[in-house]
């Protein structure tokens, strides 16, 4: 395959044809493909939630709260580990190389985490389960961006990463009846739970088999005629073979720029996208702690403040997961109608207010374990569209040549950051101090609303328009001339 040299300057139309495309089963079926990444790291995250407390009892692996704090900050670590590596390898060597790399690494690893003897080989193989998941995001977000039209990119973006709530049900779900006790030992229960992982993981081995790489990530490497050759497959996809054949729309000029280094991207992210740069970083920082410091906590607060057995926790979790699913869903369109900048600093400071009241009522004891999920429902419908707005803005606002090792690199940095938050806030529920617990939401929260004000000077107006338009490269009039 004939490789232009990198610094050429070429005239394509592949990614105006990309983006007139109209929504199709082509793209539901890549979505589905791609963005079940999320429904496994929700499933996840709500089993390792949901069996914290199981984890605890001498039967299993009888851990403390505070040893359940560390694992989850340990499936972080991993994740952190497996973005930077695969986010420079999906930029390097395409998108779709990835896509069986990543998802083989965490259902090796998820099973084996079922098999665990102790409390080591358990956070190795989380640790491992978490770079899998983590070196998805980059290859996946990329490669959404990169195939869905600019006109609905915003909303799409936001379901795909909302999808992670489905997994946070499904995990729920399976929680209800392999750790009911009733049912099953929990020293079999909680084995079994992580296995399963490992059989979603195989079925998605499956279905991705057929995915197409990136015709943007081709152009960039100078592979026109492969670029425009898997365009007019995708347009075939959509259109059908024997559709009429539309008139070329105008042309873009892009730079080759081939397979960038460390530099480069320093170049980029730290001076000519410096204040791009700075939003990602707030608003991916600010979510991940308020999702980690919440969420991997959820299971510890309801058995240990409201005496909720474990194996009903999964019951609170599914309405919790579908309030988080709905948000993007009923309220990602307006991303892209309303536009980024008053959408997403609008759900980021309305996010860490509801937060706050909500640690209030809790700290004052005025909630029961049905109220406290319900407010809790409220709060991360918002917030749910607040986190997945995060990694759209860092996916959409990089260009194609460094967009894979710009999410990871935002994405390690957040999630590195908020590694102390489920330890933390482990130890605080372990010493049973309502006020401390809330001083730790309060913290939470006002990331949230310092992140929303943040986004309401620095978020740009991207609703509707082209990668190609956004990388604005100063030397490449966008479209020709």
């Amino acid at each position: 395959m004939e490789e232009l040299p990198v610094g050429t300057i070429v005239s394509t139309t592949v990614p105006p044809r990309l983006d007139r495309l109209a929504w199709s089963g082509w793209h539901r079926r890549v979505i589905l493909a791609l963005g079940i990444t999320w429904i496994l790291d929700g499933l996840e995250a709500t089993l390792i939630s949901a069996a914290g407390p199981v984890l605890t009892k001498p039967d299993t692996l009888g851990l403390t709260e505070g040893e359940v704090g560390v694992a989850n900050g340990v499936y972080l670590a991993g994740e952190v580990a497996g973005a930077l590596v695969f986010g420079h390898f999906t930029d390097r060597y395409g998108r779709k190389r990835l896509f069986l790399v990543t998802i083989a690494l965490y259902l090796v690893s998820t099973a084996l985490t079922g098999a665990s003897p102790n409390l080591l080989f358990f956070s190795i193989c989380r640790f491992f389960a978490g770079a899998g998941i983590g070196g998805e995001y980059a290859a996946i977000n990329s490669a959404i961006d990169e195939l869905v039209p600019a006109r609905v990119r915003g909303h799409v973006d936001l379901v795909v990463n909302g999808s992670y709530w489905l997994g946070v049900a499904m995990g729920a779900a399976l929680t209800v009846i392999l750790l009911n006790e009733a049912l099953l030992p929990h020293a079999i229960g909680w084995r079994l739970i992580f296995g399963l992982g490992a059989i979603l993981g195989i079925a998605i081995l499956r279905v991705r088999r057929d995915l197409t790489e990136s015709p943007r990530w081709l152009v960039m490497h100078g592979r026109l005629a492969e670029a425009d050759a898997l365009a007019r497959q995708i347009e075939e996809a959509v259109h059908g073979p024997d559709a009429r054949p539309e008139p070329e729309p105008p042309p873009v000029r892009v730079r080759v720029s081939g397979a960038v280094g460390f530099g480069y991207v320093a170049h980029m992210v730290l001076s000519r996208h410096r204040r791009r740069a700075i939003l990602g970083l707030v608003l991916m920082v600010a979510q991940a702690f308020f999702y980690n410091a919440i969420f991997f906590s959820y299971g510890l607060v309801l058995h240990r403040f409201y005496d909720v057995p474990v194996q009903h926790i999964g019951l609170y979790l599914i309405p919790f997961a579908v309030g988080n699913f709905l948000g993007p869903v009923l309220l990602g369109r307006l991303f892209d109608t309303v536009g980024r900048r008053v959408m997403i600093s609008t759900t980021y400071v309305l996010s860490g207010v509801l937060l706050t009241l909500t640690g209030w009522a809790f700290a004052n004891g005025w909630l029961t374990a049905t109220t406290q999920t319900l407010a809790w429902c409220v709060v991360f419908f918002v917030a749910s569209s607040a986190a997945s707005s995060a990694y759209l803005t860092v996916s959409e606002l990089f260009p194609v040549e460094i967009r894979g090792i710009a999410i990871a690199l935002f994405f390690s940095i957040a999630a590195g950051a908020s590694t102390v938050a489920p330890i933390l806030f482990g130890l605080i529920i372990q010493s049973g101090s309502r006020s401390a617990l809330f001083a730790a939401m309060c913290v939470a929260a006002a990331l949230m609303i310092a992140a929303g004000l943040t986004a309401a000077v620095l978020a740009e107006h991207a609703e509707q328009k082209s990668l190609e338009h956004l990388a604005g490269d100063p030397g490449v009039p966008h479209p020709v001339p």
